[in-house]
């Protein structure tokens, strides 16, 4: 008979949990426990604007060297207005000393100019240039037209990678085909006029570190 008492004690333990845990269910929630990140039927949800990159807004100065990917290095020769209808404009007059030619570059158009590199993206420059030449099996057309677009991104490390496989170690003509070594000399001079605005120093000392780099070292002291 005892042990009949104990089971009715246990079940009726059951039942007042149950009853305490339906009570918990139908209680109305308080403000603390509420969740602040839905939002309720009158408040308008939080719209976070996105912002743009600011490519448009970059101010360089006069007498500033930049670079214009199809061009190569320019320096920044006048900062002009001009009134075109009822709008007026703001550019840059950039001189690329290489080509002889003088670019218009409106200010708020410029995304495609970039600050001349750091020097320590010229240090990056002339370890790839020690590095091996990528020898691909392709046909040159498509290798020529990958060679042009590297060039004209206006990317350094893409122009020094051409620069690294395009160089032959040699000055026998023979061992270049023509446009091999147009494309060569194009993305050379290219390197080597953002290394001389960027290191300072005389074309003559830019040569010697890129030759020495490369391992033309003969080269140059054939071409002396």
């Amino acid at each position: 008979m005892p042990k009949k008492k104990k089971v009715k004690k246990v079940k009726k333990v059951k039942k007042a949990k149950k009853l305490k845990l339906l009570n918990k269910l139908k209680s109305p929630l308080k403000s603390s426990d509420k969740k602040s990140t839905i939002p309720g039927p009158d408040e308008k949800p939080e719209i976070k604007k996105i912002k743009k990159q600011p490519t448009e807004k970059k101010i360089y100065n006069l007498k500033d060297y930049v670079v214009y990917p199809k061009h190569g290095v320019g320096k920044i020769t006048a900062i002009e207005k001009a009134k075109i209808g009822e709008i007026d404009i703001q550019f840059y007059k950039i001189l690329v000393e290489k080509e002889k030619l003088t670019l218009t570059v409106p200010i708020n158009q410029q995304s495609k100019l970039r600050p001349i590199s750091s020097i320590n993206q010229i240090n990056k420059c002339v370890s790839i240039l020690k590095t091996k030449p990528k020898i691909k099996r392709t046909m040159w057309s498509r290798r020529a037209q990958e060679y042009d677009q590297k060039i004209n991104s206006g990317k350094i490390y893409e122009l020094a990678e051409v620069v690294k496989d395009l160089n032959k170690n040699t000055d026998i003509i023979a061992d270049q085909s023509y446009s091999e070594r147009q494309l060569f000399e194009k993305a050379y001079e290219r390197l080597k006029s953002e290394f001389e605005a960027v290191l300072k120093t005389s074309p003559e000392e830019v040569q010697k570190k890129m030759d020495k780099a490369l391992g033309r070292t003969n080269i140059s002291e054939n071409a002396e």
